[in-house]
């Protein structure tokens, strides 16, 4: 069923003040040096006839003052993506930083870059670390979960080279963090993978993976008749798995340890606006740039009828602010289901990822998140303890002092 987007009033004054965007740049597109079997950007590839040579030269310059001199933000982000992005190599890297100093003209400049870590060596160590580069380390848990999906193009297991990674970037002071999925192979085991990461990582993102195929390849959210994926976690398993994850960080955790879903729902709570894209009212406001220059809505967009432009003709503040962009950031909101605008969670939620939207609500309508029941069952369990440290947090107190609370409530029995 068709909605009807409506704009708010805050709607278009974020747009006619042009507040800031960001965006997330694929330097060597799709290309990587491993075959995780849930990945979905691996076959994007077919897009540029398979073929995707590293970003040129003249291109990255064009990005990077493209991305600088129409961007109204008091800080400049870049956030380096693939594929596996440090097969542009080393160089490559060092003139985008270069480019950011020339263009920058004294502003303030933020780096972020996701790897899977196979690549990084001493020398990568010090490209970040003069830099200041926040690196994303990919690694799904202990070595039974990690390998079962993410082997490197031979088919050969990767978990001991990423932790021998990871052991590198702190040895070195590379700033990072670990971005772990969600998988069907992750059900059940929140607590072991929360417990092995706690060893290895200060702040943690955890990813559901659900997907659609058709003939094996990934499909958008609209595509009919599509199935799902094998290897997607189930709702209630990804909601448990959360939920466990939560009764290991509340009572031992808070302040020490920082948890993406957790600080976001947080935030919503006591009124500001959350870090992760997929629990705003709406989106838009992050771009994906392509190794050839097309820029799409969003990076779990990147399908024909979402590419926005190219920046070999459009400048980047255009295409960010363009009605077709815009439209897209608004319907998140306008697109949801009945039974989402009426859930007790709407605030909290607002529908979560539109990518997660392809299932029917209960009234028949389409366009009800596939993880629903999942972030219902956290937003249930996480409740009392965010409305403890939302209260602690208004009272000009640490959000740390919940954790007397939660070891007292989770010591009883249930009911």
């Amino acid at each position: 069923m068709k909605r009807t987007v409506e704009f708010t009033y805050e709607d278009l004054v974020r747009r006619n003040e042009r507040r800031g965007f960001t965006s997330m740049v694929k330097p060597v597109g799709s290309l990587c040096n491993m075959r995780c079997k849930y990945c979905y950007y691996l076959d994007k590839a077919a897009l540029y006839g398979g073929i995707e040579p590293t970003m040129s030269d003249e291109l990255l310059r064009q990005y990077i003052r493209s991305n600088i001199e129409g961007n109204n933000s008091p800080v400049i982000s870049f956030a380096w993506h693939g594929g596996e992005p440090l097969l542009a190599g080393k160089d490559f890297f060092r003139r985008a930083v270069a480019l950011q100093r020339e263009y920058g003209d004294g502003r303030q400049i933020e780096n972020s870059i996701q790897t899977n870590g196979l690549l990084v060596d001493d020398e990568w160590c010090d490209i970040f670390r003069e830099n200041n580069f926040l690196v994303g380390v990919s690694i799904d848990g202990p070595q039974h979960i990690h390998d079962a999906h993410r082997l490197d193009a031979g088919g050969r297991p990767t978990f001991d080279r990423v932790l021998r990674t990871i052991e590198r970037m702190w040895r070195n002071k590379v700033e990072y963090n670990t971005l772990t999925t969600v998988n069907i192979h992750s059900e059940g085991c929140g607590r072991e993978v929360y417990r092995f990461l706690r060893q290895i990582s200060v702040f943690m993102q955890f990813l559901p993976v659900a997907e659609l195929i058709d003939d094996g390849v990934i499909q958008s959210p609209d595509t009919t008749d599509a199935q799902l994926a094998p290897w997607s976690v189930s709702a209630e398993g990804f909601g448990q798995f959360m939920c466990d994850v939560f009764d290991e960080w509340v009572v031992a955790d808070v302040g020490n340890r920082y948890v993406q879903l957790f600080d976001a729902t947080l935030a919503l709570k006591v009124g500001v606006q959350p870090s992760v894209c997929s629990l705003c009212e709406t989106c838009g406001s992050g771009l994906t740039v392509e190794h050839n220059g097309d820029v799409y809505s969003c990076d779990h967009f990147v399908y024909p009828d979402y590419k926005i432009g190219n920046i070999h003709r459009d400048k980047l503040s255009d295409l960010a602010y363009c009605d077709k962009q815009f439209e897209f950031g608004v319907s998140k909101r306008a697109s949801l289901p009945r039974e989402c605008r009426y859930c007790r969670h709407y605030t909290l939620c607002h529908g979560e990822c539109p990518k997660h939207r392809f299932i029917d609500d209960k009234y028949g309508e389409s366009g009800k998140n596939y993880l629903c029941e999942g972030y219902l069952r956290f937003f249930d369990h996480a409740e009392p303890y965010m409305e403890r440290m939302k209260e602690l947090i208004l009272a000009q107190k640490p959000a740390a002092e919940v954790m007397e609370f939660a070891r007292e409530r989770l010591s009883q029995p249930s009911k």
